[in-house]
């Protein structure tokens, strides 16, 4: 049984507690190294049978697991899975399983950090005051804004919590509404025009599915108050960051904060990085100490789980 990590770069895996579980199961090749090339990836795992996804922009496209022939069991590290061809990987008899929860309250506490950040202009004050400034701008109060969350998972869910701690009304939008969830949570599920013309903040919350690339376009964006701000820290397939940057450029919403985008890393040079009313963060969101040691050790327990027959978190399997 091989046990392949072909992407722990940055370490996650390595030096844990986690690393010697897999080892105690059976031998293990972990590669310290990307693996976004896709002739890179395969040829990791052409002999593997259990793969551990560490990184989200390792892609296990149709073509790379046809490559390999014994895999038999994808465990992603995180929730989650766009990163993987789950049709393809269901045909060819892969299961796949991911850890949901586990960074759960990592990324909401980041989410609420960069909508306190962009909405305060913090980072502008910081720039200005090593430039021997003393700026004395007036920026929005938190309180009894609104606060418009597009999805009620898990991090929603923390959201919407910690968003009412700040005296935020919190209003929401998911594809599936749960009146009890609602309740529970002090929350108001609205319409998406409503939530989009009345947010003054708005934070992505869904799953990059292909239902929902370019979930916010330029149609959406167009709602948006000029006022509002727009957080992002689920997937950045989720708005149509070209629109996004025009809007941001022309004043036509007050900021974002970004944690996720099209294309990670984010290229040298990219526009957004010339934008002062953005404040951005290299999709680190989940990356906690305690937020990665319980990931990871719910990607050995699939593992153990897999094994013993009894697969648990599972997104995908054989047909």
């Amino acid at each position: 049984m091989l046990i392949v990590v072909p992407d722990d770069n940055p370490p996650a895996l390595a030096g844990t507690l986690a690393l010697e579980r897999l080892r105690k199961i059976d031998e293990v090749r972990l590669y310290d190294s990307d693996a976004t090339d896709p002739a890179v990836l395969a040829e990791r795992l052409k002999e593997a049978d259990i793969a551990v996804n560490i990184r989200g922009r390792t892609r296990f496209t149709a073509e790379v697991l046809q490559a390999c022939p014994q895999l038999k069991l994808i465990s992603i590290w995180g929730t989650g899975t766009d990163n993987v061809d789950l049709k393809a990987a269901a045909t060819r008899g892969i299961t796949v399983t991911n850890t949901p929860g586990a960074n759960a309250l990592a990324v909401a506490e980041h989410t609420v950090a960069l909508m306190l950040a962009v909405v305060k202009h913090l980072a502008q004050a910081d720039r200005a005051m090593r430039q021997d400034g003393w700026p004395r701008n007036l920026v929005p109060q938190l309180r009894g804004k609104r606060l418009g969350l597009i999805g009620t998972g898990l991090i929603g869910r923390e959201v919407a919590a910690m968003g009412r701690g700040l005296g935020l009304e919190v209003v929401a939008w998911t594809y599936h509404p749960n009146v009890s969830l609602a309740v529970s949570l002090g929350l108001r599920y609205v319409e998406l025009d409503e939530l989009l013309r009345t947010a003054d903040i708005l934070s992505m919350h869904l799953r990059a599915t292909p239902d929902a690339h370019h979930f916010l376009n330029r149609e959406r964006l167009a709602l948006l108050k000029p006022t509002a701000f727009v957080v992002n820290t689920a997937r950045g397939a989720l708005i149509d960051e070209a629109a996004l940057i025009e809007w941001l450029r022309e004043k036509r919403i007050a900021g974002a904060g970004l944690d996720v985008f099209e294309t990670e890393p984010l290229p040298a040079g990219h526009p957004l990085t010339a934008l002062p009313n953005v404040l951005l963060t290299p999709h680190c969101g989940g990356m906690t100490p305690d937020s990665n040691l319980i990931g990871l050790a719910m990607a050995v327990d699939n593992i153990e789980s897999f094994l013993k027959g009894t697969p648990t978190h599972v997104v995908a399997g054989p047909k």
